[in-house]
């Protein structure tokens, strides 16, 4: 019984004694600052770092003293993959290491000689610090710093799944664009490729390069009017206009005669190559006795002209033109006496304004 007795006294004793080693254990509390790849600037409030720096702050200030005496390290880990090389990554990580040393320095007071730091290529973009204290100062801190990291988890699978998402939809429509573009494009071709083939009963031809043409203005003066258009281009023609005339009545003492020969060069402008602008020169002659005096000589001059033509069928044009510019008409009056001209002085005039003007019906020949 005495045995039994002391055998559970002593068994008391070493409890008593063991349980407060065994409670004072060292065990390591970990503290990870997070990076931007490729880059070695310690954002402190990006990423929760900031919370995390606080509880290291937090957890340096209570363990001070043992840090400063040198028993307490700190475990400075510094990691980088995202670089081409190794000899790269290892200056990055070396870089970030540092950069959350001189974070702690200057927060907490510390001095380098309070660090133990090692560099790796390998794993990710971020920097760990280790501190090895009593397990009875750390299980509560363990504790939050595992829910923490499972939030931490739980919060980048939340922001990946929703970046995989947001591509998603994205490339969705994309593609959706990309099909309705090409949808369109064809839509377009195809009805190109139906005007293409359906005959206009609006556009103009110009699939012609010699035209007759013939201004019924003149026509309706008596005074005969023929002319060609030679199409160069479907941009450019040369027209020529001449007109011819000889009258006589009241036993000839009444004249109207003349000629004219009007070049043209033209430049047609708009889709359906209706309009033009162009540039005229005109020359002829003339015998005018209406009244007692005649009028005979010599006329010339040139301007600029501008018109519309109106396509009526596949052959027939009707021309809707005007010309400005200068005339100059050099020319004796006479008078007739017992039938002959009697001469009874020379004139000169000028005259600026229209000089051309028709309705001319135009004949494509081919």
């Amino acid at each position: 019984m005495s045995r039994k007795i002391t055998f559970l006294t002593l068994f008391l004793w070493l409890m008593t004694v063991t349980f407060p080693v065994i409670a004072q254990q060292k065990t390591d509390t970990t503290y990870t600052f997070r990076f931007v790849s490729q880059k070695d600037m310690f954002y402190v409030p990006w990423n929760g770092n900031d919370t995390e720096l606080a509880r290291l702050l937090e957890c340096i200030e209570n363990s001070k003293a043992t840090i400063f005496n040198g028993k307490l390290p700190l475990l400075v880990d510094g990691y980088c993959n995202s670089l081409g090389g190794e000899a790269e990554n290892l200056a990055t990580a070396k870089i970030r290491a540092n950069r959350v040393k001189s974070e702690l320095i200057t927060r907490a007071k510390i001095k380098e000689e309070n660090f133990i730091t090692h560099n790796h290529a390998t794993e990710g973009d971020f920097v760990i610090v280790r501190l090895t204290v009593p397990a009875k100062e750390t299980a509560a801190m363990d504790a939050e710093a595992e829910a923490r990291r499972k939030a931490e988890a739980e919060r980048l699978e939340t922001e990946k799944r929703a970046e995989q998402e947001r591509l998603a939809e994205e490339q969705r429509k994309a593609e959706e664009a990309r099909l309705a573009a090409e949808k369109a494009e064809a839509e377009k071709t195809a009805q190109q490729n139906t005007l293409a083939d359906t005959p206009s009963e609006t556009k103009i031809t110009t699939d012609y390069h010699l035209s007759l043409r013939a201004n019924l203005l003149r026509w309706a003066t008596l005074t005969p009017d023929l002319g060609l258009e030679w199409r160069i281009c479907p941009s450019w023609g040369i027209a020529v206009n001449g007109s011819w005339t000889s009258w006589s009545w009241s036993d000839k003492d009444r004249r109207y005669a003349l000629w004219e020969v009007a070049p043209e060069v033209r430049y047609y402008m708009g889709e359906k190559k209706a309009w033009y602008l162009g540039a005229m020169f005109k020359a002829g002659q003339f015998n005018y006795k209406i009244s007692e005096t005649g009028k005979q000589g010599d006329l010339m001059g040139g301007g600029i002209t501008t018109g519309y033509q109106l396509r009526l069928n596949k052959a027939l044009t009707l021309d809707f033109n005007l010309g400005m510019g200068y005339l100059n008409a050099d020319f004796e009056k006479y008078e007739v006496i017992d039938g002959v001209r009697v001469r009874c002085g020379n004139e000169t005039k000028n005259w600026c304004g229209p000089i051309n003007a028709g309705v001319t019906l135009v004949w494509k020949l081919f």
